[in-house]
């Protein structure tokens, strides 16, 4: 075989990761600002039932996205995760660029989407304002709980098991974390770009990733500290 009829067979195969990257991060954004939005919709002034809403559809999308896409591309679906995985070795560092790339730009993409099917303007600037030390803290402790239970889910090779584990994670810091468990940067920065129930403020944005990155360090850490490094890369 030639290179060049190599090079026309590995081109579609490279891209395939890229695109379950940013059409599942894309997905997901839109299942958190849409369900937002039409939980304004349904009960308007009701925080409660608005925020239930809105975590059940997240998860139930998020379990089944990446039930769909971890054959793909592993469903990372989350610049935190993607950057553990290069750090421990778990993910080439050309890859995690691709990967990171495709995340943010499908979390972008998913707030416009989930805005045109509601007819509203398709990027917006008014969410939100989010911040202080307890929300932030709720941020670290989201995220960290959230590369925590890949990571040794991972190491234990029971992976089957995070397409459940991790949405009960994620349901769970709904509802006992001060921000509300947002634990991805490209989500963080998606939701930036709506004025709904979902929505941040773009300024709250850098404090939240920072916090973000923190706490997948103490996630990847601690489980460092129980189980040891994974090192199979993708």
């Amino acid at each position: 075989m030639t290179i060049a009829a190599k090079s026309r067979i590995s081109a579609p195969v490279l891209l395939r990761p890229l695109i379950a990257e940013a059409l599942g991060t894309g997905l997901l954004v839109a299942t958190v600002v849409g369900s937002g939005v039409m939980a304004q919709n349904l009960a308007p002034g009701q925080v409660l039932l608005q925020l239930l809403c809105n975590a059940l559809a997240t998860v139930a999308v998020l379990g089944l996205l990446i039930a769909l896409f971890a054959s793909v591309s592993g469903a990372h679906f989350n610049p935190a995760v993607t950057l553990a995985a290069a750090v421990t070795g778990a993910c080439r560092w050309p890859t995690a660029a691709g990967y990171l790339v495709a995340q943010f730009v499908g979390g972008c993409l998913g707030t416009v989407l989930a805005h045109a099917m509601f007819g509203q303007t398709l990027v917006q600037w008014t969410g939100q304002t989010r911040g202080g030390a307890g929300q932030l803290l709720g941020e670290v402790v989201a995220t960290a709980g959230l590369l925590l239970v890949i990571t040794l889910l991972v190491r234990d090779r029971r992976a089957h098991l995070v397409p459940v584990a991790v949405p009960a994670w994620i349901f769970a810091g709904y509802f006992f974390t001060s921000s509300t468990s947002f634990a991805n940067p490209a989500v963080t920065v998606g939701r930036a770009l709506t004025g709904s129930f979902a929505g941040i403020a773009p300024a709250s944005v850098p404090a939240f990733v920072l916090a973000q990155l923190a706490g997948a360090a103490v996630g990847v850490g601690v489980a460092h500290l129980v189980r040891g490094w994974s090192t199979e890369s993708q």
